[in-house]
């Protein structure tokens, strides 16, 4: 008999990243277990050029824990989707963009060769395989077809990270990639993203990876045009890193996590719109 029975999915829908976010942690916290199996989240409420709506206390006891645990704060995980800093050099030109960080990668991954060794997402997204279209960006083809062909099939708008060639290995432990592929569906509202993972950490990766997302989806709605509408992720197994939930080093975000939850969905005023920008050392 296995040791992890299936169960139902929890549903997270949510104006606001950080309260999505605590609602999935505080379903852990308060429940017994340490997963959820699956997680299923949707993120809207996006504003002006599709930035997400924080709530920068939650945000500000989350990267203390992660500094404090010696784990990447949520500006670095994000980076590792999307490279906000990047884009922001680039004055809006993709070209420029994809030009960047095909000459930075090679650093990135110097920087933490064990981690980042096998790549990063946003490099496979744009890099994966040289004999694809686009000599594999899949960003720039999904965008290309979309921007220049009417009628287009909604299905082509995909791109995956998974290389079954480099990716099914015999490891024990292996931390990317954890995220499979995304979609990018325009509707009559705007752009909707989806994102699969087959098991997310909860503490290390999962805030970080949300805002890396919605950071990769509102890049991809002004490149093709269009607001950004939702976003959703789809995750296999939650799970919350090694860290126990007695630990006392949680508590302050706990507290952070039901004020959040506490608080109106519509409430902006502790708001977080600029996030500090950092380098990736990880995936």
């Amino acid at each position: 008999m296995s040791k992890h029975p299936a169960t139902a999915p929890f549903v997270v829908n949510e104006p606001c990243l950080s309260r999505a976010w605590a609602q999935a942690f505080l379903h852990i916290i308060d429940n017994s277990g340490k997963e959820i199996t699956p997680l299923v989240l949707s993120i809207t409420g996006f504003q002006d050029k599709g930035v997400a709506v924080e709530d920068a206390s939650l945000r500000h006891a989350l990267d203390e824990l992660l500094v404090l645990k010696n784990m990447q704060n949520v500006e670095d995980v994000a980076y590792t989707i999307f490279p906000e800093r990047l884009w922001q050099m680039s004055a809006g030109n993709r070209a420029k963009l994809f030009e960047y960080y095909r000459l930075a990668f090679p650093r990135y991954q110097a920087m933490n060769r064990k981690l980042n060794g096998r790549g990063l997402y946003f490099e496979r997204l744009i890099s994966y395989n040289q004999n694809a279209p686009c000599a594999g960006n899949q960003l720039e083809w999904i965008i290309s077809q979309h921007n220049n062909r009417s009628g287009v099939r909604r299905s082509m708008f995909q791109a995956t990270t998974f290389d079954p060639v480099r990716d099914h290995v015999a490891s024990s432990q292996l931390g990317f990639p954890c995220l499979q592929h995304v979609t990018f569906e325009p509707t009559d509202d705007g752009l909707v993203a989806n994102a699969f993972y087959a098991t997310q950490l909860i503490l290390k990766k999962g805030y970080g990876n949300y805002l890396g997302l919605a950071r990769l989806a509102a890049f991809m709605a002004h490149e093709m045009k269009m607001p950004l509408a939702r976003l959703n992720v789809m995750v296999g197994i939650e799970k919350l890193d090694e860290i126990p939930k007695t630990d006392v080093s949680m508590n302050p975000l706990i507290a952070a996590a039901r004020t959040c939850i506490a608080s109106p969905a519509s409430d902006e005023s502790n708001a977080a719109h600029s996030p500090r920008m950092e380098l990736e050392t990880t995936t």
